[in-house]
């Protein structure tokens, strides 16, 4: 199980974030989260219907950071929620460095189990639109696009059901995705060892034989998927963080 997010984070305050990220990480991990990892935005593209910076309402002086906690299962991950509204330490973590009103956050199931962990170079984020009637045929279609992923040198392909999403006042998932009736949101992960290996494994993908067709009909509304590139400045795994431009 994992909570997916996605903020609009002023680039001054990238170091300040980061100290955050640190601060709150061995406290997760001590309610029962096994991984965090927080990606800042690198090939972010403007969409015609939706996109990253819509979804967050970001302004020309903010980047996006596309970020999960992995938990065992939902109930570790409800019982640490639980836990850490309670816990006196959270307190000194409410002066966040972004607009927490914008940042969207959600839970997740996997559609698969997750492949084992490892630390990833580079990261491909999406946010897709699917009828929760389609689930069956998503589940089969992202399980093909995944292998496709993975024998072009992904490191793990993971695609979450939107399994508890919230409703904001302001931004969330299904505003994001700009979600009609009936539609729920996937939040999809695709880490990669390197930047090199994302950009040399692209063409591969394309040229597949098993990727769809153009104009193929699919199990979710592409028009409005949410995409982008993400480079991880902190993870748990590696236990560094990176303020580096």
């Amino acid at each position: 199980y994992f909570d997916g997010f996605v903020a609009a984070l002023p680039k001054a305050n990238k170091a300040a974030y980061l100290a955050l990220a640190e601060m709150a990480a061995p406290i997760f991990a001590e309610f029962g989260m096994t991984r965090m990892v927080e990606a800042w935005e690198d090939d972010v593209p403007d969409g015609e219907l939706t996109d990253f910076r819509r979804a967050v309402k970001a302004t020309a002086e903010e980047a996006i950071v596309f970020s999960w906690c992995e938990y065992p299962d939902r109930a570790t991950r409800d019982a640490a929620n639980a836990k850490m509204h309670s816990d006196p330490r959270m307190s000194e973590m409410m002066d966040m460095p972004f607009d927490g009103k914008r940042m969207i956050y959600s839970g997740f199931a996997p559609l698969a189990p997750m492949p084992e962990t490892v630390p990833a170079g580079y990261v491909n984020g999406c946010l897709i639109p699917v009828k929760t009637a389609d689930r069956a045929a998503f589940e089969a279609s992202a399980a093909n696009i995944d292998a496709v992923f993975r024998d072009a040198g992904a490191l793990r392909s993971t695609d979450g059901w939107g399994d508890d999403l919230m409703r904001g006042e302001v931004t969330d998932f299904l505003r994001a995705i700009a979600a009609e009736e009936g539609e729920t949101c996937v939040f999809s992960i695709v880490e990669w060892p390197s930047k090199a290996a994302h950009d040399a494994g692209w063409p591969r993908i394309m040229a597949d034989p098993r990727m769809p067709k153009p104009g193929a009909p699919m199990p979710f509304a592409g028009r409005r998927m949410v995409f982008g590139g993400f480079a991880p400045i902190f993870d748990t795994l590696t236990k560094t963080a990176s303020a580096a431009e």
